[in-house]
């Protein structure tokens, strides 16, 4: 049975798409995956609003549904390096698969860096998911969609990575992207060199880009679920040299400063659209 969000459900959610919430026509159906490499699964229903829906860095690999009974779909999507408009259909149902941050599935025949600001055609990029686009398509209950998700996915590893970019890629979640590249040659006893070459091979992007992805989607997460936190404060936590870089910077990456995200958010009832299951 589907129960109302509550910040500790969210608070598990660390790559969080704001922008898709907020664009959902009635509640936005969470579910958490049992499935070391999946963070979450999602369904809504797009409004009939013209407003643009706008995807934001998170690090992560979707698979999206489009559930339209007449020309159904499904795409793969890398991270965007910054805000961008997504590819919703108004009125459309989705169903969603978000890969956990910093994670590539093995099952894709394509490089991570050929993921990075791009979609696909799952199909084509894994026909052998044919049997799960089609029962995602024909079944429209979402817990019956996790489950069948759940069970397609539980033979998948994720791609596996070098100990290197495992070693620099914990360093970057654990100090919540706010890391320097001398930083992390010190703590892996690598040179920058190096770093930044093994890195790029496994994860597509620069470790310093990927740093600024876990920075962004920190300060998304602190706005919402620190309250009491100022946004001077939350730029210092965060490494920003001043607080107009932080402000530049969240605009770049999310489409709004983070007062008018922080007010959108309230003034949207953002937990109460949300349903967990």
């Amino acid at each position: 049975m589907p129960y109302h969000a509550t910040i500790v459900d969210l608070k598990r959610i660390r790559s969080k798409q704001p922008w898709m919430v907020l664009s959902a026509a009635e509640t936005f159906c969470l579910a958490h995956s049992n499935h070391p490499s999946i963070s979450h699964f999602y369904s809504f229903k797009a409004s009939d609003s013209p407003t643009k829906t706008l995807a934001v860095p998170d690090g992560c690999v979707d698979i999206l549904f489009d559930c339209d009974a007449t020309y159904p779909s499904a795409r793969v999507f890398g991270t965007p390096i910054e805000a961008i408009e997504a590819d919703i259909k108004n009125d459309h149902r989705y169903f969603g698969v978000r890969f956990a941050s910093g994670t590539v599935p093995d099952w894709m025949a394509i490089s991570a860096g050929d993921l990075v600001q791009h979609g696909y055609n799952l199909l084509e990029l894994a026909p052998h998911v044919e049997s799960l686009f089609e029962g995602i398509i024909e079944n429209s209950d979402f817990a019956a969609r996790v489950a069948l998700c759940q069970g397609f996915f539980e033979p998948y590893a994720a791609r596996s990575l070098s100990s290197l970019t495992q070693a620099v890629t914990q360093c970057i979640f654990d100090r919540q992207g706010n890391i320097r590249m001398d930083e992390l040659s010190m703590l892996t006893d690598y040179t920058t060199r190096t770093i930044q070459r093994v890195f790029r091979a496994d994860m597509g992007m620069s470790p310093k880009r990927f740093s600024r992805i876990v920075r962004c989607q920190s300060a998304i997460y602190s706005i919402h679920h620190k309250h009491q936190m100022t946004l001077s404060d939350m730029a210092h936590n965060l490494g920003f040299s001043d607080q107009s870089h932080f402000l530049r910077e969240f605009k770049q990456l999310v489409h709004a400063t983070p007062m008018d995200y922080k007010n959108q958010v309230q003034q949207s009832s953002y937990i109460g659209r949300i349903e967990c299951y």
